[in-house]
């Protein structure tokens, strides 16, 4: 018998008298046999979870910090950034180190969060963008000045006479406590420079300096390429805005359609005014844009959405286009979202969806205030919004499509198992 042969036989001579055993062995007792074998098949997935599972590092010091310009056009200091996020994870703490809740009473809301400080936040994740980024931004501010105004009274330009994006059809707003008694006006944008190698940072500040953006363009650097998921992330950790959109660096979304997006939250916005829109770009299958993509593209495309169809939950699952990079939160649903984020790659949207379908109940309000029901998770609304390719994409199509399908299915038997898991105080 040859080497080969040898090697090919030993699988037979290993499984063959397994299976003649199971064969002969009673169904009562194949059939109990079976459930220790099943559970420790189950224990042996958390375990290997637990090990290759993402857990986000903690940010540096300095990634707490953030450049501006000054009045005179000179580049800041690095100065501290605000941290909702920071008093949300010390208040958890010590709830759970002094619990005041005594058993059988509701838990305590885990939405609580500092009132907004600007109407508008905007979050560009940024890695070697010095090329894409200055066209993105000139759009942005242009729509920004006109619509919200500046929030220094230096440089205040005349804001829009009515609220931007005030739905089409009356709408009742129900705002918590966290939200100021006077309205905020004014926006910020905050780069994160995902440890670009180029000038991307300089090229931010010259644009802030051109435009008197003095601390309203904000330039935040992780010293450790974290990928989009957990730049995206770690900007929303410390906006200021009542609402809080991230954008792709390269401008491949109108920004104009900002206003459909805020209709679009106010719309599903629930009794805590939670509520998540969402950029889409589904109605543009079979468009001149997606038909010239390469063949390979679109059957990846497709492909991906039939796994995410499998591996998500129903209402995320219904989602067309979950990763479009223009995606709005009302201030009040990041407590519920943010801080449970862990994928850093390009899948982070799913889990920011999912977050959101998994949310803890809020009531459900009457026209006059009072309480008749409770709702689970935070509404997505979908919006169409127009859209066009952009050279310069940093996503390896065949590879990354592999580690996203691989990573979606982590990320799901990881919260499904519980190794992730939410704060419940």
């Amino acid at each position: 018998m040859t080497l080969v042969a040898q090697v090919l036989s030993i699988p037979e001579s290993v499984l063959w008298p397994i299976y003649s055993a199971v064969k002969q062995m009673p169904v009562h007792i194949l059939l109990f046999s079976l459930f220790p074998l099943g559970g420790f098949g189950i224990f042996l997935v958390y375990i290997v979870l637990h090990l290759i599972a993402p857990k986000p590092r903690a940010p540096f010091p300095s990634e707490k910090t953030y450049l501006t310009t000054n009045p005179d056009g000179s580049t800041s200091a690095p100065k501290q950034l605000p941290c909702w996020y920071d008093r949300w994870l010390a208040q958890g703490q010590l709830n759970e180190k002094y619990p005041t809740i005594p058993d059988g009473f509701p838990v305590p809301d885990t939405g609580a969060i500092e009132p907004a400080e600007v109407e508008m936040s905007v979050v560009i994740p940024a890695y070697n963008e010095e090329k894409r980024l200055i066209p993105a931004l000139e759009e942005m501010v242009e729509y920004l000045d006109k619509r919200f105004g500046r929030p220094n009274a230096n440089t205040r330009l005349a804001p829009a006479t009515s609220r931007v994006g005030s739905p089409t059809t009356p709408h009742r707003l129900v705002f918590k406590s966290n939200v100021p008694a006077k309205p905020v006006s004014g926006y910020e944008i905050i780069i994160v420079n995902d440890g670009s190698r180029d000038r991307t940072v300089e090229v931010a500040l010259e644009f802030s300096k051109k435009h008197s953006l003095h601390d309203v363009l904000r330039v935040v650097t992780l010293e450790k390429n974290r990928g989009k998921g957990g730049g995206v992330t770690h900007g929303f950790r410390h906006v200021r805005g009542e609402y809080v959109i991230f954008a792709d660096a390269d401008g491949a979304s109108q920004f104009a359609d900002l206003g459909k997006l805020i209709e679009g939250v106010e719309d599903v916005v629930d009794g805590s005014n939670r509520g998540v829109a969402i950029g889409s770009r589904a109605h543009l299958v079979g468009s001149e844009a997606v038909v010239k993509r390469s063949a390979i593209r679109n059957f990846l495309m497709r492909s991906f959405h039939f796994v995410l169809m499998i591996l998500t939950p129903p209402a995320t699952s219904r989602i067309r286009d979950t990763q479009c990079g223009f995606k709005l939160f009302s201030r009040a649903s990041l407590p519920h979202i943010i801080p449970y984020m862990h994928s850093e790659g390009w899948i982070f949207d799913i889990e920011m969806l999912m977050l959101a379908e998994s949310a803890p109940a809020t009531p459900v309000l009457s026209i006059d205030g009072s309480v008749i029901g409770t709702s689970y998770g935070i509404k997505v609304a979908e919006v169409p919004i127009h859209w066009h390719e952009v050279d310069g994409s940093k996503m390896s199509l065949v590879q990354d499509s592999i580690k996203m399908a691989i990573g979606l299915a982590v990320l799901r038997a990881s919260w499904m198992l519980g190794v992730y898991r939410r704060r419940l105080t």
